[in-house]
């Protein structure tokens, strides 16, 4: 496959000399031309472990070439990997990606499409979602007289690449993302990627261009609160070090997929006890951690918009299908469920609630006592199946997914489905009065 490479910085530069050493014949691209003239002499214009040597072979063997000039390369497959540096404002400059997609696209104008050229262009670039669609596939149109999916293909691979490990993280990624609108671009970027042995996603092109964001953010709050937890922890004489290591051995809840599915504020008696009494060890040892104590106010933030979009439908009846902090229990205590509850009925609304497992007779200790200082009348609430909790009303809150509530929701079609677990399945995400977590 012909492949050019557009702006040889450090994903660029990676990218072109791994691509040739799959076997691609490989054009890099870039205006400065000290960095073509490099690597026309077979070294890296970058420092980077074994990429000279992979650039090297790539010279050496013919299959990667570099210019100055865009014009006129006629690749199968363009790969965008131009700067997107930070505004003063923290907005992201789309100057340089911009002008390499009025370019290319001016360069298709030429392209007969008699000849059954499909040319892909593969923006690499880390860009904030919604760029492709709106900025950057109108540009190329426009440029070009033709039409996105139908002449010529668009797609969004963000990079993974870390500096000093960036070969290997070419080579053997966690996985590949591939942002695409047609079927055509999707066969093309599989061929590309063929040598990676390694898992191929293929997403909507907004969602790729959100996930290399939503890596990077988890990361930061990652190293954030190590350092918070340090921090706190040095304060009150404890070596955070030995803390931390068998923190990592934890893999089934600390290290892992656990907690990282969007859905409701969490509750239960460990976590928002947990932190307050954390909160307050850093305050008795005036150690600020203002990441650790904004995780209180932001869990409170998803429980006012969702009794700001319950009261938005207008509903003054409402069934509340799920009510236990989570499933498989009927511990009560700080839950998100029994919280939004309680603040509805305060607003005049009335909630039938339905759970499969709670029962107020079985209540008993701690548990009994929250629900009857938080929802005294909970039992004339209750209502015996999820169908009779939905008869006549026409907004449901879903914060289960027992497969008799998502039956009954299939059958009662209620006007608002408002889905605090993001696990329904596709029949009721079908309904069209759905709204997953992300409402």
């Amino acid at each position: 496959m012909r492949v050019a490479v557009v702006g040889l910085g450090y994903v660029g530069a990676v990218s072109a000399a791994c691509l040739a050493d799959a076997g691609h014949d490989v054009i890099g691209v870039d205006t400065d031309a000290h960095k073509v003239g490099l690597i026309s002499s077979g070294r890296s214009p970058i420092i980077e472990p074994r990429l000279e040597e992979l650039i090297a072979s790539g010279r050496t063997s013919g299959r990667l070439t570099v210019t100055t000039e865009l014009r006129g390369v006629a690749a199968d497959v363009t790969i965008v990997c131009v700067g997107t540096p930070s505004r003063a404002d923290g907005s992201v400059d789309l100057g340089f990606i911009e002008s390499v997609a009025r370019e290319l696209g001016t360069d298709f104008a030429g392209n007969d499409a008699a000849d059954g050229r499909f040319p892909v262009v593969m923006f690499r670039s880390t860009i904030p979602p919604g760029t492709v669609e709106d900025r950057l596939v109108p540009i190329l149109e426009s440029a070009s007289g033709q039409r996105a999916d139908v002449d010529f293909g668009v797609a969004m691979c963000p990079e993974f690449l870390r500096e000093g490990s960036g070969v290997d993280d070419f080579l053997a990624p966690p996985f590949t993302v591939t942002g695409v609108r047609d079927e055509q671009t999707l066969s093309v970027l599989k061929e590309l990627f063929a040598s990676i042995d390694r898992p191929l996603h293929a997403l909507p092109i907004t969602a790729a261009e959100s996930l290399k964001y939503a890596c990077n953010a988890f990361h930061a709050v990652k190293a954030t609160f190590a350092n918070e937890i340090g921090r706190l922890l040095q304060a009150n004489d404890i070596d955070a070090r030995d803390v931390m290591r068998v923190f990592c051995e934890d893999d089934q809840l600390n290290i892992s997929k656990a907690y990282l599915r969007p859905g409701f504020a969490f509750g239960g008696s460990c976590l928002p006890k947990d932190l307050r009494a954390l909160m307050h060890l850093a305050r008795m040892q005036d150690v600020d951690v203002p990441m650790i104590a904004s995780v209180m106010a932001s869990n409170e933030s998803h429980l006012r918009r969702a009794v700001r979009r319950v009261l938005e439908t207008g509903a003054r009846e409402v069934a509340l299908l799920g009510l236990s902090f989570k499933a498989q229990t009927d511990d009560l205590r700080e839950s998100p469920y029994v919280e939004l509850a309680e603040t509805l009925t305060g607003k005049g609304v009335h909630v039938r609630i339905y759970d499969p497992i709670v029962n107020p007779d079985g209540l008993f200790g701690t548990n009994r006592r929250y629900v009857e200082t938080r929802l005294p009348h909970l039992q004339g609430m209750l209502a015996t199946s999820p169908a009779a909790a939905l008869d006549g009303c026409r907004t449901a809150i879903v914060a289960t997914t027992d497969p008799a509530v998502v039956q009954a929701i299939v059958e009662a079609r209620p006007d608002h489905v408002l889905d605090l677990c993001g696990r329904l399945g596709s029949e009721i995400e079908a309904l069209p009065g759905y709204e997953g977590v992300a409402w």
